[in-house]
């Protein structure tokens, strides 16, 4: 038997249609190994940067499994995605499961072709790849792990930074505080309505934009003095070429700003597509595709839309260093027009074979025309209105959203009289810039070299999972949260958060990959400065206050002047003789009910117990927080259970909580068992008999589903987590 190792169990079955019974193929279910959460073990320094890896939670059955087949096959085939976070997967599995000279499969597309031929082509893993995606891990830790603690010990207890993330944090706090700065100025936006001789009436712009009232109105008062004539008229024919295919970036942006969809769903939705054998490898920078596919592709197009619309191309990948999957993001069959299960799927893999597509179709044509016209005597700026009409269609026959609207224009001549019917004036102000939507801060990543396609959508979810960020309107505004964390970095650790850096790392993690750099070198080079850096901060007092508050701000219980300080929802008035008054006031100025003392006492750490309040409502803690997190759970107010038996300890019941994503359902024994759903249970068992459980029934605890699935198995690795696909 040969033993076929892939990360997700919906690749492995895809894979398996495609192979023969005398190969296996299982799945790690993603990454099976991790540094330890303490950062004192999880890197030894001394010896080289040698991280000390563990199995992750739960992870354990699946390394034992793995290592039973491992025993019994004749061969092992690690087929992990074919980048370098698939290389350390590969290696990972190899190392915890004990397995000798495994042999490394690489395919970017799960077709039968690919992967038959991937599998009669083995190599052994790629060290290099492997030291990059470790290199790149260590020094994740090493920065976040250094910069989150002082950040803790002088700013305030539970922010964090990155390596990345800190860097595009700051991209987004710079725009606020342009956008603050910002002077708005005044302009006139006049717009003139006339018609010909044939009575066919069209709106004409002016040129100039008035910067005061008394310009505006000297403009419209010459309007009215003289007849009006076509002054010009210009004609040009343009072509519209069609866009290179998706890398992992541009799939993000485009995805975000047609179909609303956030680069984490973007990647995820094209993760299922991929692992279903629709599409190639959705983690690329490079815009080429084979020419095999090119080939498919034009034979479709000359079978959909004739010769005339065929035109072979080839686009260069603009990045300098574009990585390991040597093909743009495309469909693996050009014929099939639409592909996926879901919804989102769908939406998402027309679009790629839209733009697939449409790379190797002909031009569209296009005729612009420009109208300018003015008075008799030319006295005022002209005036003029654009239009294009569609002369040939080319690639927007299949991609007709990138085609922007048709404006028709009049047929006039030049000299032609023109009526006056009306001219207005309209005031306006000049904006200030616009934040960055999420693509945009994608597009803007990718230009100042920060991060790469793999972790663009992280970055994002990131800066949102801790509150340096919210979306309003679709754009990404720093909170203030954010913008103090990033105004600490800047002003303490610049060459850390600056593009330069984090581009020539991303420059040095690619020259490892390639063999060009060392590991332990490339990490010493950057940790020696790094760590005394970060000793030179921590003699730095705590930063308490931010600044003074204005002078008409008092504080409510004494009077006295306050200050601003960080408080876990951002900023705050705080008493200036805090802890003497613990008086506060919101920035808006009202009062703050600060914690209440009990009177009772902490059982775990005797200090004094208080109410406080909290997102959902009062609840009573340690005064002694966050060294004490004891909540005290009131009789007649625990926690509203289900009555359903945890299915993992068989002692505690599923009780509701609430939690930072909204409600969700645990073991009341939390923490001495730690088993969690997210939707409520409904009491009964799943009996579906799975392989991976020797043949037996699955033993989770079953959850509400929808109204026409009502209850699904709570373990997502059971088929039974998505009922819809059994029947």
């Amino acid at each position: 038997m040969k033993l076929l190792i892939v990360e997700s169990p919906a690749k492995a079955k895809t894979i398996s249609k495609y192979l023969d019974d005398k190969y296996k193929v299982v799945a790690s279910i993603g990454h099976i190994r991790d540094l330890p959460k303490s950062n004192k073990s999880a890197i030894d320094i001394e010896a080289g940067f040698v991280p000390r890896y563990e199995i992750s939670s739960g992870k354990e059955k699946v390394v034992s499994e793995i290592s039973k087949l491992a025993k019994k096959s004749d061969e092992i085939l690690l087929a992990t995605d074919p980048d370098r976070e698939g290389e350390a997967i590969a290696w990972h599995v190899a190392q915890a499961c004990g397995i000798k000279n495994p042999k490394r499969v690489v395919f970017y597309e799960i077709t039968k072709s690919a992967v038959q031929k991937a599998v009669m082509e083995p190599r052994l893993i790629d060290q290099d790849l492997r030291k990059a995606q470790e290199a790149r891990r260590v020094l994740d830790r090493l920065v976040g792990y250094n910069l989150s603690g002082l950040i803790w010990k002088k700013l305030r207890y539970g922010l964090s930074a990155g390596r990345v993330q800190s860097p595009a944090l700051r991209i987004l706090a710079e725009r606020e505080r342009l956008i603050r700065a910002f002077v708005p100025e005044d302009f006139f936006v006049l717009t003139a309505s006339v018609k010909t001789d044939q009575d066919t009436s069209f709106s004409l712009t002016c040129s100039e934009e008035p910067k005061t009232l008394e310009r505006s109105d000297e403009i419209i008062a010459l309007a009215h003095k003289e007849d009006w004539h076509v002054v010009d008229i210009k004609e040009s024919e343009i072509k519209r070429a069609p866009r290179p295919p998706f890398t992992t970036s541009t799939l993000q942006q485009t995805a975000s700003s047609r179909l609303g969809f956030s680069p984490s769903n973007t990647m995820r939705i094209a993760q299922k597509l991929y692992e279903a054998g629709l599409i190639t490898y959705m983690r690329t920078d490079s815009t080429t595709i084979s020419k095999e596919a090119q080939a498919n592709t034009l034979a479709k197009i000359e079978k959909g839309y004739g010769k005339d619309y065929i035109a072979p191309r080839h686009f260069q990948t603009k990045s300098k260093n574009a990585q390991e999957a040597h093909e743009a993001i495309r469909p693996t069959d050009a014929f099939l027009e639409r592909g996926g299960t879901t919804d989102e799927q769908k939406k998402l893999y027309r679009l790629i074979w839209q733009r697939t597509t449409a790379s190797q179709m002909t031009d569209a044509r296009l005729l612009r025309t420009k109208i300018t016209a003015n008075t008799q005597s030319n006295s005022l700026p002209n005036f003029f209105i654009n239009g294009s009409r569609l002369l040939f269609a080319g690639w927007l026959t299949i991609d007709p959203d990138a085609r922007a609207e048709d404006i028709e224009l009049p047929q006039v001549a030049i000299n032609e009289a023109l009526t006056l019917i009306a001219i207005d004036s309209e005031g306006k102000q000049t904006e200030p810039p616009r934040r960055y939507s999420e693509a945009g801060l994608i597009k803007e990543l990718e230009k100042r070299g920060i991060g790469r396609p793999s972790t663009y959508a992280s970055i994002i979810k990131t800066l949102a999972d801790r509150e340096y960020t919210v979306k309003e309107n679709k754009a990404l505004c720093a909170t203030e949260t954010g913008e103090i964390v990033s105004e600490f970095l800047e002003k303490h650790f610049a060459n850390i958060v600056s593009d330069s850096f984090t581009a020539e790392m991303e420059q040095e993690l690619d020259d490892i990959s390639n063999g060009k750099r060392d590991y332990a070198e490339t990490l010493r080079n950057f940790y020696t400065p790094f760590t005394e850096q970060i000793r030179s901060k921590e003699k730095m007092e705590k930063i308490n206050t931010l600044e003074d508050a204005p002078s008409d701000i008092i504080c409510p219980k004494c009077g006295k002047p306050m200050v601003v300080k960080l408080g876990r929802t951002g900023k705050f008035y705080s008493c200036a003789t805090f802890p003497e008054c613990s008086g506060a006031r919101t920035m808006e100025g009202n009062e703050l009910q600060g914690p209440r003392e009990t009177g009772e006492e902490c059982p775990k750490c005797k200090s004094k117990l208080v109410e406080r309040e909290g997102k959902f409502g009062k609840f009573i803690s340690c005064s002694n927080y966050p060294k004490c997190k004891y909540i005290k759970k009131e009789e007649g107010a625990a926690l509203p259970t289900t009555g359903i038996k945890c299915p993992v300890c068989k002692d505690g019941e599923m009780a509701e909580r609430h939690g930072r994503f909204g409600i969700f359902y645990s073991c009341s024994n939390y923490p001495k068992c730690k088993h969690a759903i997210k939707t409520k249970p409904t009491g009964n068992i799943c009996h579906f008999i799975r392989e991976d459980k020797d043949n037996q029934g699955c033993g989770a605890l079953m959850m509400l589903g929808t109204k026409t699935i009502p209850e699904r198995c709570s373990d997502k690795t059971c088929p039974n987590h998505h009922p819809h696909k059994l029947k």
